[in-house]
């Protein structure tokens, strides 16, 4: 190349790369010039890095990974006792990981930097892009380069409609097809596929809404478990919850006020087949009320299927049984009468817990003590004789109640927290049968166990009742997440399928007095579809200003589909 052809070789370069610009808002990656680098030169040159997408999806892959052993690894605003139990089992590990802040994994410094740096990134990326993508919407698609036959998809003819027509024709023909077109010079420029950019935006801007929403659901929830039994109810206030636990900023008062009673629980089971035993009915009626003194309405809950009250969800998330008996002192007077509720420890229902009497007992001294029975429960017996005591079926077919006793003092007045399923005889004795064992009996439906010696008595009556176990959570970024990331999926379908592409049309007289149209197009990234969109306006444009007939020697038409900056248009006609 001569010294003399070097400015034009410059000049359409320039042209090339000015057709190309703003195809997207991403900023640009200078690389540092590190020997000038001052203070405000190094910050400027951080904040790139922090602000790039690079960096961003690093940190979301940080965040990620961070979240891991919240999972594995108990944690102390979820269950302090078995953040305890290992401590106790692991003295090695426990201390380690106590100091790495593992049992508190997302009020942790580390975790907290990683979120925030997240944000700031997100929001740094965001913004400028925003502006430039608001300034692309309000400006116009670039000129033409002077020589389109560099760009990657081409066509040409001749037709002896006017220049001016047919740049009437090609604005008309870009618009029809969603193009934001207007003439520029000599020439008709275009562009389409902004709501890439805009997914892009759209994408970025979820994630943010999800991260908030992640933040305010931790830090704003309360979680709750409250066991009831079918005729007792439940008012939403801290002292009534069998367990409780909240994000480190809600506040117990803002607990919303309702309540709500058990009606009966219903349930039924696949009697046969593969499934059997398993739940064809599963739901929990209930009778409910908002406010203090608000109206009474009906309501049943199912697995997945909550009770909503007031920015409160009541879920349905367990079952079982709870055998009705009642304990007579030694003169036959009634001392305890009660539903109790027995854990289930398999599918089947089989369930164990304690039944204590604590006041009214008196021995046949006459001396007040109080009486412990570890029972085992089963809906189903399979009978005598026919292998373990364990259910054969969920539904209370043959209920059977197996109990052992125990009298003295069940240690509740020692100030140390007692589990109510269990029975402590650290300090009761044990009632004796005849051979010197402990007492122990199967009861079946309305069937009494007498006590050694003339001590009284517990009958297992026939009403046996049904428990649930209910959820109440208030999850104020639920709705939240959930909509960011429904945007979240749309803006990077978006910005992944939507093709960012700009178009021109030049039309100008040729020294034979014969208009040469040329049409040429650009995309962001080659792609496939491009040549074929711009053969496809190239054949509505020239239905509008056909081809004109040439000498023998010419063709009608030339084309050039390819990347290639230094391609020779190749001989063809074009429609």
């Amino acid at each position: 190349m001569s010294k003399t052809e070097a400015p034009e070789e410059q000049s359409e370069q320039s042209g090339l790369d000015a057709a190309g610009a703003q195809l997207s808002t991403a900023p640009k990656e200078d690389a540092p010039n590190l020997p000038s680098l001052g203070v405000i030169g190094w910050f400027r040159w951080f904040w790139r890095q922090l602000t790039s997408m690079r960096v961003a999806l690093i940190l979301l892959l940080l965040l990620s990974l961070g979240a891991i052993p919240g999972s594995l690894i108990p944690q102390n605003n979820v269950d302090e006792l078995k953040v305890q139990d290992f401590m106790d089992r692991h003295s090695t590990l426990g201390p380690l990981y106590d100091k790495l802040q593992l049992f508190d994994v997302y009020s942790s410094v580390w975790f907290s930097a990683i979120y925030i740096l997240l944000f700031v990134s997100l929001i740094g990326c965001i913004v400028p892009r925003t502006w430039q993508f608001v300034g692309q919407l309000r400006g116009r698609p670039p000129g033409a380069p002077k020589k389109l036959t560099r760009l990657p998809a081409y066509t040409t003819w001749r037709t002896e409609a006017e220049p001016e027509q047919v740049h009437e024709a090609a604005l008309a023909v870009l618009k029809q097809r969603r193009f934001r077109a207007h003439t520029a010079a000599d020439s008709v420029a275009a562009e389409k596929g902004y709501l890439r950019e805009a997914g892009n935006l759209m994408f970025h801007i979820a994630l943010i809404v999800m991260l908030i929403a992640f933040a305010a659901g931790q830090l704003f929830k309360s979680e709750g478990g409250k066991l009831i039994t079918e005729g007792d109810g439940f008012a939403n206030t801290l002292s009534q919850y069998d367990d409780f636990k909240s994000g480190s900023l809600f506040d117990t008062e803002e607990l919303a006020p309702f309540s709500f009673k058990l009606d009966d629980f219903e349930g039924t089971y696949e009697k046969s087949g593969p499934n059997r035993g398993t739940p064809r009915t599963y739901r929990a009626n209930v009778t409910y009320s908002e406010g203090v003194d608000g109206p009474e309405k009906k309501k049943s809950i199912e697995v997945n299927k909550p009770l909503e009250i007031d920015g409160s969800k009541v879920y349905l998330i367990g079952h079982g049984y709870a055998p009705t008996v009642t304990v007579r002192d030694s003169k036959g007077e009634v001392v305890y009468r009660n539903s109790v509720p027995l854990l289930p420890i398999d599918q089947n229902g089989t369930a164990t817990g304690a039944i204590k009497v604590l006041d009214g007992y008196k021995n046949k001294s006459g001396k007040k003590e109080q009486l412990g029975f570890n029972a085992f429960f089963v809906p189903t017996f399979a009978g005598e004789g026919k292998g373990q005591m364990f259910s054969q079926f969920p539904a209370p077919d043959f209920p059977v109640l197996a109990l052992s006793a125990y009298h003295g003092s069940l240690g509740v007045d020692s100030g140390v927290p007692q589990n109510v399923y269990q029975l402590d005889t650290r300090k009761m004795t044990k009632f004796k049968d005849s051979r010197g064992e402990l007492f122990k009996k199967r009861l079946l439906p309305g069937e009494t166990m007498k006590l050694p010696g003339g001590q009284g008595s517990i009958t297992f009556e026939k009403d046996i009742k049904e428990w649930a176990t209910f959820q109440i959570s208030q999850e104020p970024g639920s709705l939240w997440a959930l909509v960011g990331a429904v945007a979240a999926i749309a803006g990077l379908a978006g910005s992944l399928f939507i093709q960012r592409r700009r178009v021109w049309v030049r039309a100008v007289r040729g020294a034979d007095g014969v208009t040469v149209v040329e049409m040429a197009g650009l995309g962001r990234s080659e792609s496939a579809k491009l040549p074929e969109e711009l053969a496809d306006l190239a054949a509505r444009l020239h239905d509008e200003a056909p081809s004109a007939p040439e000498p023998n020697h010419a063709p009608e038409a030339e084309t050039v589909s390819g990347s290639d900056p230094d391609a020779v248009p190749a001989e063809g006609a074009e429609k």
